[in-house]
């Protein structure tokens, strides 16, 4: 193909890049800044290669600084739409690179065109890729992705493609003719194509990979508590006692002592409140090492693993304290007398399996519950 059909080609493919990322904005809204961004980045782009094409047609050197300005400006727009996704942005940055992009070809373009084409513009362009590769791979959100890989590749290996155009490419010209020119426009457009082609492609998999990842996350949430749910709890938490050799492991079992009469008395909503605060006293004590789920109903389950399994009883006991204690200010109602049961089953060495040792601490829940309420039993 020659220069022209393969400029085409990247046009064709910018434009769908565009579409693609504008239409799935629409169904990703928390991810919308950064998916408009990307999409009029990938379209001003597309309108950079027109420019590029039709550039010797306005007069010297405002064609070509026209394109360059456009082509600079669409990677800075992809380089802010992935920059938004770690909470950044590069407005300034943006600014002052065009403003000097724009300064150099008033000042040597209509003397130094050709260099200035063939070199010196590939410069912010390599600079902006660079940055937009170093933003995905420290982009904290994707990390658990895979194509976020791909992303980086291609915005990396366009960035060393753009500095060697502009650092080695004079010298090649210089030492093997107008040969070696020809040859290196060729390969610019050529990574131009994989450029279209798998980078829009990339970064629509890298959004719809987390918003898959979002929903099986929120499939395995408790929608009222924002703990796990019981199928998380028994994924999770098999997994867990897997990694935990021999142990120790602590199976904790939760039942809010008196919460039918709490919904009685003072409604479903105050009900509500009660299992919320009691979600959020729990998470606090133990902490985040602790695998906590809500069951069903007023009953939670627990999972401790290595150090922090030997010191449950006493963080079982903080919990229930802690729960009695401030349940009625939480809640805005001194009439609200709750507490929670817990029942606790210890292993070391040989380990259950993880509906056994729920189980265990169920029937020291029960004996928790038949006593009275408001302690912790261990099985």
């Amino acid at each position: 193909m020659d220069l022209r059909t393969l400029y085409l080609l990247v046009i064709g493919t910018l434009f769908a890049g565009a579409a693609m990322m504008f239409w799935e904005h629409r169904s990703n809204p928390a991810r919308g800044n950064a998916l408009r961004a990307l999409a009029a980045g990938f379209a001003i782009l597309a309108l950079g290669c027109i420019g590029a094409l039709y550039r010797r047609d306005l007069p010297a050197p405002y064609g070509a600084t026209l394109a360059n300005f456009i082509i600079v400006t669409g990677y800075l727009l992809v380089l802010n739409g992935v920059a938004s996704l770690n909470g950044r942005r590069y407005g300034l940055f943006g600014a002052g690179l065009l403003a000097c992009t724009v300064s150099a070809w008033l000042i040597a373009g209509a003397a130094w065109q050709e260099v200035m084409w063939n070199y010196i513009s590939a410069i912010p362009i390599a600079l902006v890729s660079a940055l937009t590769a170093w933003e995905m791979w420290r982009c904290a959100a994707m990390k658990s992705f895979p194509t976020r890989y791909i992303v980086v590749g291609v915005t990396f290996i366009h960035a060393l493609l753009y500095g060697a155009r502009a650092a080695i490419l004079p010298w090649l010209v210089t030492a093997e003719g107008p040969s070696m020119q020809a040859f290196a426009s060729m390969i610019t457009i050529y990574a131009g194509v994989l450029y279209s082609m798998l980078l829009p492609m990339a970064l629509l998999k890298v959004f719809r990979e987390e918003a898959h990842g979002q929903l099986l996350k929120e499939s395995m949430t408790d929608y009222l508590t924002r703990l796990g749910n019981r199928k998380r709890f028994f994924e999770e938490g098999a997994r867990q006692l897997q990694g935990a050799g021999r142990g120790p492991v602590a199976f904790l079992a939760f039942d809010l002592d008196h919460f039918k009469s709490v919904n009685d008395r003072h409604g479903h909503q105050t009900g509500d409140e009660v299992l919320r605060s009691f979600a959020e006293i729990a998470r606090s004590v133990m902490g985040p090492g602790a695998m906590l789920a809500r069951i069903g109903g007023e009953e939670f389950a627990g999972l401790l693993t290595g150090e922090e399994a030997r010191h449950a009883q006493a963080l079982g006991e903080a919990v229930a304290q802690a729960f009695a204690g401030t349940i009625a200010s939480r809640v805005g109602n001194s009439e609200i007398t709750v507490t929670v049961s817990i029942g606790l089953a210890h292993y070391e060495g040989q380990l259950p399996s993880l509906g056994e040792g729920l189980a265990t601490a169920d029937r020291a829940l029960y004996r928790a519950k038949s006593q009275g309420g408001n302690r912790v039993e261990t099985a």
